[in-house]
């Protein structure tokens, strides 16, 4: 069986302000059905993450830049 990509860090928690998973990034939605999704898809979505991330995480001195 072939090894579906994950950007999963084990850091699972989910961030009640924006819905998303403060290891990966994820939404809660992504996480459900990651395992049924196209690798394709689940490509897009991992090179999303990290401006996703960024965008929702970031320091608020660093979103007003």
């Amino acid at each position: 069986m072939a090894r579906v990509s994950s950007p999963c860090i084990r850091v699972c928690i989910l961030d009640p302000e924006t819905g998303l998973c403060e290891g990966c990034g994820r939404t809660r939605d992504e996480i459900a059905s990651w395992y049924r999704i196209p690798e394709e898809e689940r490509q897009r979505i991992m090179a999303e993450l990290p401006e996703r991330m960024r965008e929702a995480f970031a320091p608020q001195s660093d979103k007003a830049e």
